[in-house]
């Protein structure tokens, strides 16, 4: 027995004089461009010896843990020289690297976003992150290249139609989509129809798309997460960038304010098409511009702050009887704070504002509209140790939505001027989550969110009989708005409705091995604000509204599972996944529905659900001349809302039917080709089911006059939308690497002239009197040519 328990000491000291001769340490750091001292996000960090490897989070900063001793460090971003440094530790060690940009390895690998190791081992799926190079490298529409275009190009991911704007996630509507510009919420992302959209590449610094597996920080939306932050500025030195071309033209400065501590960047985007119209004596126009701002101030290696907005407005006036303007506003103001080698900290105060106008000479109409928010964020990423950790925080936003100010338009106008209710609203939320590698082979990402959604006076709220705001008429067989019984008054910030959700994450990677692996994912999600309109088009006749008694919040579950594989030593890489998600309380419109100048938007909403299903591929080239991808899509969305009783039908007798953006083929092929450092070519191939659509299948005479009658809601397709984009590009002197460096961009939009149908027309032919179908569309074949420079 003896014997046992001395062995037992014996092993117990060996192990704790072990441990004390493996006493760790700590090194910890910012990773930037050394050309312009830019954080780089997604770098990764390799300790061979210690077989530990970390990438940057998004401000740059890594942290690991290992034992004393001697170590290589080797450092790879995509674009960049590698570096590697021997370093000896003896004690915690801050180190900061700077990375040189290389141009010959920008030409040739611009799809790979993450190391081969990463890309298989990472608790992370539905997810796609661009670098900027990537975006660069694809056609440019009018000489500019589109970060909105570039996400199309994704598995899962498709617009409503020619000219639509915004993008739809998975079958999911537009308003599913949480948009941030460096965390400031975006309400509309696109400019001129959908054609350009509001993030001027110049300023991009990095974007992912989340369509699934959404990490626990991240609530809000029920589609996706796009995330996007701008370029910091260089601290260094002053550099210039601008392009002209035959539409638009941008300009964007940056430089030192205290060098090596303090810059500014300054962005500009501007359209004049409209000047050539006037010339011409045409009375329409349309036109847009935006501004980017940055500031930030370094006071020491753990406090860094942070100052960045962006403003932009669109104006669409159509012979002076239809003008329809609107833009967004972004402030944020963030303070990046390190408390110790494994506690980084992100605090930020964020002002966000959106406002829409639209004048109808006929009618005599202006109506405004607008949506703010103020919201306030404090994120702490937790280093625990190399195979776990921690990312936990809190998130509030107070809502202050106008759904119209009515006023008169022109000298005779009829209307009365009047102002929608007002109405607000207060969100909370805290989560936490944690990267965890169990293993090799196993790794997870698994967390929880709570929030919290007030529904707040002060307002005059209507009642219904049986709290019902639409009721059935069996006599018509329709559905009808409700006429309100009474109202009640609440009293300012007096609560209205509230509603609680908890929502779970679960990512999961298994690697089969080193080029191999299997992810599943689970999220559930709750958006409690919506857009509430029942049109495609870019112009926003929109209400943004909030969730309360009569509209319920929309809850996604969704489960996605995939399968991933690396070849020929990261040269080819595919993957593949399939999902599904349910939605509860998928708002629904009763036909007829009137929403301009609606004052209950209730009275023409229904509650019902939805669901998505689908298989999404993607096969890419990462290195080599010849570069891109291959995505296809096969996936189906749907909608269903019952009667509410027996005695009602629903909408389409109750039964699951098409849902807006439903599109069972999306298919996209995307390449790059650089044929020399002079020349290099790109292009798009895209092709998609039509949308889904209402068309007549009949038709009644009522006092003489020819009324069509329309069947089952979404019953029909428009026709397939197909397009090829093609680019090319030419720089009289690669190697130059300061002073005045330019490039030709030549590119031409819908090589072939596809008159893709943005809707359908149907009117009776006044000679004849047979009824006709006519297609719309709004874009043809756009040739364009941009100079662009930079010194």
């Amino acid at each position: 027995m003896k014997s046992r328990i001395l062995f037992l000491l014996v092993l117990f000291f060996a192990y704790a004089g072990h441990a004390y001769s493996q006493e760790k340490v700590t090194l910890s750091g910012t990773i930037s461009n050394k050309s312009n001292t830019e954080t780089l996000i997604g770098v990764t960090v390799y300790i061979p010896e210690a077989k530990v490897g970390i990438t940057t989070n998004s401000y740059g900063f890594y942290t690991t843990t290992v034992p004393k001793g001697t170590y290589t460090i080797i450092i790879s971003h995509v674009g960049f020289d590698n570096v590697e440094e021997t370093i000896t530790l003896t004690e915690n060690t801050r180190r900061n690297f700077e990375m040189t940009e290389n141009s010959k390895r920008l030409d040739e690998v611009v799809v790979k976003s993450n190391s081969t190791r990463d890309n298989i081992r990472k608790p992370e799926m539905s997810t796609n992150r661009l670098s900027i190079a990537t975006i660069k490298k694809m056609p440019a529409v009018l000489g500019e290249v589109d970060v909105l275009k570039s996400i199309l190009q994704l598995p899962g991911v498709t617009n409503a139609q020619e000219g639509a704007s915004g993008f739809n996630v998975r079958g999911g509507s537009v308003d599913g989509n949480l948009v941030l510009l460096d965390e400031a919420v975006v309400y509309n992302t696109s400019h001129l129809f959908g054609f350009f959209s509001v993030f001027n590449s110049d300023v991009i610094k990095d974007l992912k798309l989340y369509k699934g597996g959404i990490p626990a920080n991240f609530g809000g939306r029920i589609s996706s997460v796009l995330d996007i932050y701008q370029k910091e500025g260089n601290n260094k030195e002053y550099h210039v960038n601008a392009g002209i071309g035959l539409v638009s033209s941008r300009l964007l400065v940056e430089g030192p304010i205290v060098k090596d501590k303090s810059s500014f960047l300054v962005a500009g985007r501007g359209s004049y098409a409209h000047l050539f119209l006037k010339m011409a004596n045409d009375p329409n126009s349309a036109y847009f511009y935006d501004l980017n701002t940055k500031l930030n101030y370094k006071f020491n290696e753990k406090n860094n702050v942070f100052l960045s907005g962006y403003f932009g407005n669109d104006n669409l006036n159509f012979n002076n009887s239809f003008i329809n303007t609107y833009g967004n506003k972004l402030f944020n103001l963030r303070w990046n704070h390190i408390f110790s080698d494994k506690i980084f900290s992100n605090a930020s105060a964020i002002y966000s504002d959106y406002d829409y106008q639209i004048k109808v000479k006929s009618a005599g109409l202006d109506w405004k509209a607008e949506v703010k928010n103020y919201n306030f964020k404090y994120d702490f990423k937790h280093y625990v140790s190399n195979n776990l950790t921690l990312n936990y925080g809190v998130n509030s936003i107070y809502y202050n939505f106008n759904p119209g100010t009515i006023r008169a338009f022109g000298a005779s106008s009829g209307v009365n001027p009047d102002q929608l209710a007002k109405k607000y609203a207060f969100e909370n939320a805290a989560y936490i989550s944690a990267e965890q590698n169990l293993s090799d082979k196993l790794s997870l990402n698994y967390g929880l969110r709570y929030s919290n959604f007030q529904r707040l006076g002060a307002q005059e709220v209507y009642t219904y009989a049986n709290n019902q705001p639409v009721v059935y008429n069996k006599e018509l067989h329709i559905y009808e708005e409700a006429t309100p019984t009474g109202t009640i008054n609440y009293s300012k910030n007096k609560k209205i409705a509230s509603f609680d959700n908890l929502e779970p994450r679960l990512a999961i990677a298994y690697s089969l091995n080193n080029d191999q692996s299997i992810k599943a994912s689970y999220n559930r999600m709750s958006q409690y604000v919506h857009l509430i309109s029942n049109t495609a088009s870019a112009s926003p006749l929109d209400i943004w509204a909030p969730s309360d008694q009569y509209l319920k919040p929309e809850i996604l579950d969704q489960v996605a599972l995939g399968y991933f594989h690396n070849f020929k030593d990261g040269k080819y890489s595919l993957e593949t996944e399939t999902f599904y998600k349910k939605v509860k309380n998928k708002a629904d419109y009763i036909d007829g529905a009137d929403l301009l100048g609606i004052d209950a938007v209730e009275s023409v909403l229904l509650n019902g659900e939805g669901r998505a299903y689908g298989l999404e591929m993607m096969l890419k080239k990462n290195t080599g001349k010849l570069t891109g991808w291959i995505s296809y899509t096969l996936s189906k969305a749907q909608q269903r809302t019952p009667g509410r009783n027996a005695d009602e039908p629903g909408i389409n007798n109750g039964e699951w039917y098409r849902a807006n953006y439903d599109k069972l083929h999306n298919l996209s092929v995307t390449g790059a080709y650089a044929v020399s450092p002079k020349w290099s070519f790109g292009a798009i191939l895209t092709f998609q089911s039509g949308k889904a659509a209402t068309f007549p299948d009949g038709k009644y005479q009522y006092q003489g006059v020819n009324v069509a009658s329309y069947g089952e809601r979404n019953g029909n397709s428009l026709a397939a939308y197909h397009r090829i984009d093609v680019s090319a590009t030419y720089t009289p002197k690669p190697d130059k690497k300061k002073g005045w460096q330019g490039e030709w961009n030549f590119s031409i939009y819908n090589l072939y002239n596809r008159n893709n149908a943005a809707s359908y027309s149907f009117r009776q032919n006044e000679d004849t009197g047979t009824s006709e179908t006519r297609r719309v569309s709004i874009f043809g074949i756009i040739p364009s040519v941009t100079y662009n420079v930079k010194f």
